[in-house]
């Protein structure tokens, strides 16, 4: 008999494990029924959200799209008439020819602070000299700006720059990136 209550402790033991299980199996059914709702109301979500960028996208192009042949024709005009300088822009390098308008303001009164002072036959100008000459308190930050703009000068043949450090005014052909001289 010792044998049959063991087998039948056994049997129970198993019998309350399957009822676990099963009810552990109930439990996750209802759990991915929960997360399968979740899911569909995020793609749902989702799929609004890829129309409404998709309609933005289409929208911009088309408003695009007419804003750059009115720009087009903006800048065919602009080509035609005389190019003016923004602040900020590139130095072309200096070639026979090229008229100093080409420059923004700022690098074209460095320009002629630095002409001014050599046609009188005076010695080459100091950035600070150059700054001063413009009219700029002399602080550090003002004349490092100063000498930045007239080494670029100088590196695209505005200006020549002496051993010194000081600039002085004349042109040069320098070597364009292409590989050819600016003249």
């Amino acid at each position: 008999m010792a044998e049959g209550c063991a087998v039948a402790s056994v049997l129970g033991m198993l019998e309350e494990r399957e009822a676990a299980a099963r009810v552990r199996v109930e439990s996750l059914r209802e759990e991915v029924t929960r997360l399968a709702e979740v899911l569909e109301a995020a793609e749902i979500e989702l799929d609004r959200r890829v129309i409404a960028r998709e309609e933005l996208v289409e929208a911009l192009a088309a408003s695009a799209a007419g804003t750059t042949a009115v720009t087009e024709a903006e800048a065919e005009q602009e080509t035609a008439s005389s190019p003016v300088p923004v602040p900020g822009s590139t130095v072309p390098p200096w070639r026979d020819g090229l008229p100093v308008m080409v420059l923004a303001p700022d690098y074209q009164q460095i320009l002629g602070v630095v002409e001014e002072r050599s046609s009188a036959g005076r010695r080459p100008l100091k950035a600070k000299e150059i700054a001063v000459g413009l009219g700029l308190d002399t602080t550090p930050a003002k004349v490092e700006g100063v000498r930045s703009k007239a080494r670029r000068l100088a590196e695209r043949g505005w200006l020549l720059l002496e051993v010194s450090g000081a600039f002085s005014a004349g042109r040069r052909s320098v070597t364009v990136p292409d590989g050819g001289p600016s003249v």
